[in-house]
């Protein structure tokens, strides 16, 4: 039981479509095409994403076109037929003159939007939940748009359509005000379970995934969840020498099942791989994890680059994100993984005796609350915890330690395999800094030449007033070379971490004490690692931890 009272608003659905002004047309074939309601929407969502490379993609564009023509009237799917003859050009103009007027509204148009944001917060934004005001995370359902997808996502340009009150499902208490729906409208179910922290939920239709309203990140509930989840992962400390003698033990054994349980099992420890959950049916996407992988997924070496018993692993992982690692395993790894591809072809299964259940199963067996989540948080927060000791250098100024937790960190996103784009933006900001980067060591070139002048005078002329400009000079020439430093750790950080996401791993693997113990212990401030929404999140790590903790 989670509580005994819970009574809220509901949510806040997304404002209904605001039509096309007239003269703003879509032309088709260099035609003029008056669209339905329904369908120009749909083309309004594509029109605003013409300058994005997502919308030059073919399954982007081949998804999208097929699930528009699904909002179209009979005479709309008649006409177009072509998506490579659809003019959006004055869709896209019209986008962008509504984005820069947001970006050029007055003081007093801001202030307005404020306070219609703050009354909005103040009556659907808070719940009460046994007689204590919780401030509830995601109240605003999300409008309808294009799903972007992460990587190469197989359903990328499909409709996510607009949630209504009778898709969503209402919980709170018997003995609470229910929420009232939109005027015409009516819920899907109201429910009064108090075994779980949701407040709504609804199932969107693009990938089948139930979304909820839930508590805020730094709610009593949610912090609680969190520091169990870490509690977990610090107790497999504990057994995890026995885990890993016990699998060890297991690579050779007479029955195939606990090879290969044994195996995988050496994967999700070594490789932090997910298990792999069985996909729902009608899912696309061919991603996997370590116990479903097949055949085509493994190449194996026994030498290469001067390493023995080398895996090559290459398949789609969550999110359609590509795992690439080429890795040097123990040899009975290595003979095992040999044994299981025998007399297989490339679309069978690496594992053919073992599932996620029944891997599940045994890691219950092994710890109370294990699973191959548990080792994944457990072998990032190791890693960050070693990665800072060996990397943390105490004479290093405050950049210095600030680069070095960027690289621990980016070490426990690389195991994790946590990848992105590089931001659009990316060339552009690195040229704009390495330009201030030259223009600083000009700065400091001239504060040089200055300092010497001052030095030559003082020689000749021995005054406290020359001897205060030779001192101010000085100081001038440090602080501009501190700003350079400054300036190169920022290049070399925002280099390093072009293709890595940090903030994945921050926010769900790492366990924040050790973050927190880092920065009191050499007096980083915390705002220089956690953005605000962090620290919320985390607050109940900041008030618990000293400078000694250890994972």
């Amino acid at each position: 039981m989670k509580w005994k009272f819970l009574e809220h608003k509901g949510p806040v659905f997304a404002p209904l479509y605001d039509p096309l002004p007239k003269d703003v047309k879509f032309y088709y074939d260099g035609k003029p095409v008056q669209l339905s309601v329904q369908a120009e929407e749909v083309a309004k969502f594509f029109g605003a994403m013409l300058d994005h490379e997502y919308t030059t993609k073919d399954i982007f564009r081949n998804n999208f076109f097929m699930d528009w023509r699904k909002e179209m009237t009979l005479e709309e799917r008649m006409v177009l037929t072509d998506l490579a003859k659809c003019d959006f050009t004055e869709i896209f103009n019209y986008h962008k003159r509504v984005v820069e007027e947001r970006k050029n509204r007055t003081k007093e148009e801001k202030l307005k939007v404020k306070e219609e944001n703050a009354k909005l917060v103040e009556e659907f934004g808070f719940c009460v939940m046994d007689h204590h005001k919780e401030r509830i995370g995601n109240f605003k359902i999300e409008p309808p748009g294009l799903f972007r997808g992460r990587g190469d996502h197989p359903k990328q340009g499909m409709l996510k359509k607009r949630i209504l009150p009778e898709d969503v499902i209402i919980n709170c208490s018997k003995d609470s005000k229910i929420p009232v729906p939109p005027t015409g409208h009516k819920w899907k179910e109201v429910r009064h379970d108090n075994t779980v922290t949701w407040l709504a939920s609804w199932t969107e239709n693009v990938q089948g995934s139930v979304k909820y309203v839930m508590l805020n990140a730094n709610s009593k509930l949610k912090g609680e969840k969190d520091w169990e989840k870490y509690e977990v992962a610090r107790k497999l400390r504990n057994h995890v020498d026995r885990i890993r003698r016990t699998y060890r033990e297991d690579f050779k054994s007479k029955e195939m099942r606990i090879r290969q349980r044994a195996v995988a099992l050496y994967f999700i420890d070594k490789l932090a791989l997910r298990a792999g959950n069985e996909k729902e049916e009608g899912e696309t996407a061919d991603t996997v994890g370590c116990c479903s992988l097949r055949v085509e997924h493994i190449k194996l070496y026994p030498e290469l680059d001067g390493e023995k018993h080398v895996v090559e692993f290459d398949f789609l992982g969550k999110d359609s994100i590509r795992y690439y690692n080429k890795v040097p395993v123990e040899k009975k790894v290595f003979k095992n993984v040999q044994l299981f591809m025998e007399n297989k072809q490339e679309g069978d299964d690496l594992f053919d005796r073992l599932n996620t259940p029944m891997l599940n199963k045994h890691l219950q067996s092994l710890m109370e609350g294990l699973t191959a989540k548990v080792f994944r948080t457990y072998n990032a927060s190791v890693t960050l915890q070693q990665q800072l000791q060996e990397l943390t250098d105490p004479e290093d100024t405050v950049p210095g330690k600030i680069l070095s937790y960027n690289r621990a960190n980016r070490a426990v996103a690389i195991l994790c395999n946590h990848q992105r784009a590089p931001p659009k933006t990316f060339d552009q900001s690195m040229a704009n800094l390495r330009s201030k980067i030259e223009a600083k060591k000009e700065q400091i070139s001239l504060a040089k030449k200055e300092l010497k002048e001052a030095k030559k005078e003082a020689k000749e002329n021995d005054t406290e007033k020359i001897k205060k400009v030779v001192e101010s000079k000085k100081k001038a020439v440090m602080r501009t070379e501190e700003q350079l430093m400054k300036l190169e750790v920022q290049a070399t950080d925002r280099e390093e971490n072009k293709q890595i996401a940090l903030s994945t791993s921050k926010l769900n693997y790492l366990d924040p004490r050790i973050s927190v113990a880092w920065c009191k212990k050499w007096d980083v401030t915390l705002e220089k690692i956690y953005n605000k929404t962090y620290r919320d999140k985390f607050a109940w790590a900041v008030h618990m931890t000293d400078t000694d903790f250890v994972f």
